[in-house]
């Protein structure tokens, strides 16, 4: 089904144009945005992978797994079935070189922002991240970015490219006004990545988490998670696993935080699915999926 987009800038003005509607939905979800809240969309893309490719399979995996899980939250106290959202497809996205796989997603999020949807991008590989940032912080000027990950992100470039999965943050912190970024309990990185991480109020220990992130309560939150956050031993589905990791109990806490704060974009990123295959990352992967759709969701009564 083709829906109208509201025309901005250079933006096609159906969905067919930007999104490959074809293949596997989310569990509970719908093709047509018409009264929807949330626009799930996902990014098939590993072209700049350093170690282990394989993330480009990681929306597919998702979508296929989720009707494994019950759509009811028990944390959240809520039901998919209750929420309106649209699992819009897959971002049309070119071969090769990363830049024009970020020039893709902005429009492609600047769409789902134009029907009036909270965005929430499933990769992939982080590099995406920095065009759904770019698109969210147009809107939302005082964006605060929000990142689980291992790892700190933070290069200039990475074997030769500006857009490399290990510059996911130098580049989102290039399109974010606010400057705001709060990266929670990252385990790895280089010398210089830690200097620069230990010589502000950046980097938070996940004792920290929910203390930490109080304080911005009432500012509009990006929320990027890299899902090599959590230990390979419940995460091994991942390019670059980190010993050292976070378990769901960790998550969860998250979650109970930013049901106080104003959740407007997130990401799911860096799984592989076929790294692992039991595949318990591609059910934990679909599970942070169904509580950001949740806090994405907002209230129930608010539907």
């Amino acid at each position: 089904m083709t829906s109208s987009i509201p025309a901005t800038a250079g933006l096609p003005l159906d969905l067919e144009a930007v999104f490959e509607r074809e293949g596997a939905i989310f569990m509970a979800s719908r093709r047509d945005p018409t009264g929807c809240r949330v626009g799930l969309y996902g990014v098939p893309y590993d072209g700049t992978t350093s170690f282990r490719p394989g993330t480009r399979f990681g929306p597919a995996a998702i979508r296929e797994v989720s009707s494994g899980l019950e759509s009811y939250c028990p944390q959240l106290d809520r039901d998919l079935e209750d929420l309106a959202f649209a699992d819009l497809g897959a971002v049309a996205i070119p071969f090769g070189n990363p830049e024009p796989v970020v020039a893709a997603v902005e429009r492609a999020t600047e769409a789902v922002l134009g029907l009036g949807l909270a965005p929430l991008m499933l990769g992939g590989e982080h590099s995406i991240s920095s065009g759904a940032v770019a698109a969210v912080a147009r809107r939302h000027p005082d964006l605060v970015l929000v990142q689980l990950d291992a790892h700190a992100d933070l290069r200039q470039d990475w074997l030769g490219s500006r857009h490399s999965h290990a510059c996911a943050m130098r580049r989102c912190l290039e399109v974010l006004p606010s400057g705001c970024l709060r990266q929670i309990a990252i385990r790895s990185g280089t010398r210089a990545e830690f200097e620069e991480l230990r010589s502000g109020d950046r980097l938070v220990p996940i004792g920290r988490m929910a203390e930490a992130l109080r304080e911005l309560r009432g500012r509009p939150v990006y929320l990027t998670v890299d899902l090599d956050w959590f230990d390979p031993a419940v995460m091994p589905g991942t390019g670059t696993p980190e010993p050292g990791g976070f378990l769901w109990g960790d998550f969860a806490t998250l979650v109970e935080e930013l049901r106080q704060h104003r959740l407007v974009a997130a990401d799911v990123v860096e799984l592989a699915p076929q790294l692992d295959p039991t595949g318990i990352s591609s059910v934990l992967a679909a599970k942070v999926v169904r509580s950001l759709l949740m806090l994405l969701g907002g209230s129930p009564e608010a539907q």
